[in-house]
């Protein structure tokens, strides 16, 4: 399910704008204001969703069908800078890459890193082909052996037994534990270990981080706290989500008319995709809901110009990291 950013989008924490600012002139504008109404018929919207569960993976199938080219996409260089411990992690570290599109988030990593293992999954089997041609161009054979995708639609149907299996899930809890002391978290991470030796006959063992990079957009927003407490399922206690998607505000939010909403915050494109605004708020209430603690969580306002065209735009980003409570 994941979608394409732009060139211009690599500058990752830049502010060249306040979001608040962004935010009155939009509220100021009235040919704006359809965006800012609340929408009426989300209820006949969930309806409809549950008649049609495959509707949204149908869409996205097509999508990637479409630009299966892999020239839609452009390598994602900066979540090195962004999410630096996915360059400092040890060895044998696990990564999910959750809607890996292409490999474009995938590959930089594991360029980056040679002891990560990045398992990528993806609603589109034609895609996952086109990943595979992406990483296996890299004439490097340590990196494609470390590259491990498969087919997985995670908010429609969880993920796979062999990347968590029950007993696996089950033993993590599922609240946070502020109260405990250094030697509590040693003594928890010892466990940790001789549990996963025992559980390595049946599945990995869970993954010590988990990439959703422009792929919870894509997800209905009422399955949204299902996938997300599916991502925490399969993480180990202290590992790390990082997160991006398009914020609320976004330049590509705006240019939406108003019959293509399908709810608050929430539109379809043309082609039966559909995307998904954040405000901080919401993906705050969404990751903590699930069990996580804050790490980061801010709004990225970059001004890029199109240069065929001559016009400055304004794009809004949501950057997020969270942990899974020891």
């Amino acid at each position: 399910m994941s979608l394409c950013v732009p060139a211009e989008a690599e500058e990752y924490h830049s502010k060249d704008f306040e979001w608040e600012a962004l935010k009155q002139k939009i509220e100021d504008d009235p040919s704006l204001q359809h965006h800012l109404l609340p929408f009426h018929s989300l209820q006949q919207h969930e309806e409809e969703e549950e008649e049609e569960p495959e509707k949204d993976s149908d869409a996205w199938k097509k999508f990637h069908s479409r630009h299966s080219s892999g020239k839609f996409f452009k390598e994602r260089r900066y979540l090195l800078k962004e999410f630096p411990e996915l360059v400092s992690c040890g060895e044998s570290s696990k990564l999910l890459e959750v809607g890996c599109g292409n490999g474009s988030t995938a590959l930089p990593i594991l360029r980056g890193n040679e002891n990560i293992n990045v398992y990528a999954c993806d609603c589109s089997s034609e895609i996952l082909e086109r990943a595979k041609e992406f990483v296996g161009a890299v004439d490097v054979a340590s990196l494609k052996e470390r590259f491990h995708p498969f087919h997985c639609d995670f908010c429609t149907t969880g993920f796979p037994e062999w990347l968590a299996c029950d007993s696996c899930r089950e033993s993590c809890p599922q609240k946070q534990h502020d109260c405990f002391s250094v030697s509590d978290v040693k003594e928890i991470d010892r466990l940790n270990l001789m549990s996963l030796s025992r559980e390595s006959s049946c599945c990995i063992g869970r993954v010590d981080f988990i990439t959703l990079i422009f792929t919870l957009s894509a997800v209905p927003l009422q399955k949204m706290p299902t996938a997300i407490k599916e991502c925490y399922s399969v993480l180990k206690p202290g590992g790390l989500l990082f997160f991006r998607d398009y914020g609320l505000y976004d330049m590509t939010m705006l240019r939406f008319n108003p019959e293509q909403r399908v709810g608050f915050r929430e539109y379809m494109r043309s082609d039966g995709t559909r995307s998904y605004f954040f405000s901080i708020d919401t993906v705050r209430n969404l990751f903590l809901g699930a069990g996580f603690n804050e790490v980061e969580l801010e709004y990225c306002c970059v001004k890029s110009v199109n240069r065929r065209k001559g016009k400055s735009m304004e794009r809004v980003w949501v950057h997020g990291k969270f942990q899974k409570p020891f």
